[in-house]
């Protein structure tokens, strides 16, 4: 809960403005929105034996706050979220993922990215070099893509700069088309957690960004009745 807390306090932190002029330089960061929270998780990891075949969840916070041992009822999860993370950071701590030959790999990550502009075509391309890199190395491993959650920028405490639910939308149109390409399984999640107004279910919510424990259930479940996990 603690930790909880801090990641919420951190998502609500004034957002700097991106210039708007169109350039030819690259004008968002591939900053983790908590960049000194990535190299303490990263040492948790690297404690973990290289235990091969087994499944990981791998993405940002709302990967991270699931506690995907017990409700998988698998004990051999393993937990890859970090918290703030952006398609960037999945793409330099990939050695960690395929060192361990996954047989299968839940991937959810991209609401950072948006909340700090990066163009949705760059977000799903980057979806596509996470996925070659892991195809190329561990070609017996099950991919799947996770649709990003929606959100709810009506309940208290949401971070403004999240607000930006066309991103999320085109990102997830993006992420399908591209499934055949990339060789992965799509799975659209976004329909668990949506309410009739089209926004994050809020009793299953801390702040209309976050998911509350009693989503994930919800979610493993449906991973189980596709036949996915």
């Amino acid at each position: 809960m603690k930790y909880i807390k801090l990641l919420i306090a951190t998502a609500l932190l004034p957002f700097a403005a991106q210039a708007q002029n169109v350039t030819n330089i690259r004008v968002y960061d591939t900053i983790p929105f908590i960049p000194e929270h990535t190299p303490q998780r990263i040492a948790q990891f690297v404690k973990d034996p290289i235990v091969t075949g087994k499944t990981i969840f791998f993405g940002d916070s709302i990967t991270e706050m699931g506690d995907w041992k017990k409700v998988t009822g698998d004990s051999t999860v393993l937990n890859r979220g970090i918290g703030g993370d952006i398609t960037y950071g999945l793409l330099k701590r990939l050695k960690d993922i395929t060192d361990r030959q996954p047989s299968k790999l839940f991937i959810l990550i991209g609401i950072n990215d948006i909340g700090k502009d990066l163009p949705d075509a760059v977000i799903a391309d980057n979806y596509l070099k996470i996925v070659n890199e892991v195809h190329s190395k561990c070609p017996q491993t099950k991919v799947y893509v996770q649709s990003v959650l929606p959100l709810n920028p009506t309940m208290k405490n949401f971070p403004q700069h999240y607000d930006k639910e066309d991103h999320v939308l085109a990102v997830n149109k993006l992420l399908k088309a591209n499934a055949a390409i990339g060789k992965y399984t799509f799975v659209d999640i976004f329909h668990l957690f949506v309410d009739a107004d089209g926004r994050l279910k809020s009793e299953l919510s801390y702040e209309g960004l976050h998911l509350k424990p009693a989503a994930y259930p919800t979610w493993v479940d449906y991973l189980k009745k596709q036949g996915y996990l």
